[in-house]
């Protein structure tokens, strides 16, 4: 596998037929997407201390001894409380080749909900990202923010995508793809990767975004399209094409811009300069090919940002930068496309919550 790039879907597949990864339990084809693989939660949770990375002396293993408090069995379903830190041994590992890394990010509907997942590995000295030539097992970091959650084995809540070589498109590459195929509407911000902003003036009514409640119920992640999206979410309003965030405080707002992930892209959602302002848009997130791509359904989609707010209460402002979106070039074309062959909750999306909530 000589080609730089993200891996596709069935390079995924040579992976798994070969053993650079394995399980406990046979992979699925549901968990495989075009550039990405769902990772299963395993049987027990292990309430922990405080979060915490391995360090490079040490296995995930040996710092549970150091920091664990007691252990939850999942089967069947079991609360993680919302302020707690947790660890999850996963059902994949990885034995991965000389010149290839691997980086882990939050499933959609996980972000939307305020869920803080984050991978480590043994030895591992930062989140969601696994070395070159790694061989060992998988582990997530579970730290609920606005709601607890049901979690029980199986469950995917992290994807891993897989890097060979250099990935990274340049600046002058992404003007050069906009030129062919136009990734954004309107005139793109690029700059260490493609810039959008919020949309607080919504082309009808005056609904900006959700902002979580503070005292709710439990959200159990098995039950989709299920719960009042009223008990446990604030609708924010404006008319003056601004909000004041408040710190501490979760929001579900949309960007202004429609973008699309073309056949031979991924990209990955990175947060902006903290000189812009006393917030985050804080979770990264993988686009897979054809998010938003006009042969598989969409005419652009809109970004969902996951935002919360820091120190000082904040004025966030229509159109003002709030993140960017890291483009790289796939090793090869992917079987299936997102939203076209693959079944997307998301494409062709506006402002949405998760899919746990009433639409």
């Amino acid at each position: 596998m000589t080609t730089a790039g993200v891996l596709a879907d069935h390079q995924i597949r040579d992976m798994i037929a070969s053993g650079g990864i394995a399980a406990d339990l046979p992979i699925t084809p549901e968990q495989i997407q075009p550039a990405s693989l769902d990772l299963r939660l395993g049987q027990t949770a292990y309430r922990v201390r405080a979060s915490f990375l391995a360090g490079r002396k040490r296995t995930v293993k040996q710092r549970l001894a150091d920091f664990q408090m007691h252990a939850v069995d999942l089967t069947g379903g079991a609360v993680l409380e919302k302020g707690c830190v947790y660890v999850v041994p996963l059902i994949e590992r990885l034995t991965l080749p000389k010149g290839m890394t691997a980086a882990a990010s939050a499933k959609s509907s996980i972000g939307r909900l305020d869920l803080l997942t984050r991978i480590i590995t043994d030895h591992g000295v930062e989140f969601d990202r696994v070395p070159e030539g790694y061989d060992g097992p998988l582990y997530v970091e579970i730290c609920p923010r606005s709601f607890s959650v049901v979690a029980q084995p199986g469950q995917m809540l992290n994807q891993i995508i897989f890097r060979q070589g250099k990935t990274l498109m340049s600046d002058d590459d992404l003007r050069a793809l906009h030129a062919q195929t136009p990734i954004v509407s309107g005139d793109p911000v690029i700059s260490d990767g493609l810039g959008f902003s919020v949309d607080l003036k919504p082309a009808k009514g005056t609904l900006v975004g959700y902002r979580a409640k503070p005292h709710t119920g439990v959200v159990d992640l098995a039950k989709l399209n299920h719960y009042d999206p009223t008990e446990f979410w604030e609708e924010v309003h404006t008319k003056d094409g601004w909000i004041i965030l408040d710190p501490g405080a979760f929001y579900i707002l949309v960007s202004r811009e429609a973008i699309v992930i073309p056949p031979m892209q991924a990209a990955e959602m990175a947060p902006y300069l903290a000189m812009v302002g006393e917030f985050r848009v804080h979770y990264a997130g993988f686009f897979d090919p054809g998010f938003g791509y006009a042969e598989a359904g969409g005419a652009g989609s809109r970004g969902v940002l996951e935002v919360r707010c820091h120190e000082a209460p904040f004025v966030l402002e229509h159109g003002q930068v709030v993140g960017r979106l890291v483009y790289e070039h796939m090793a090869a074309l992917p079987a299936a496309l997102y939203g076209r062959e693959i079944k997307s909750n998301y494409q062709g999306q506006g402002l949405k919550l998760s899919k746990h909530f009433k639409s």
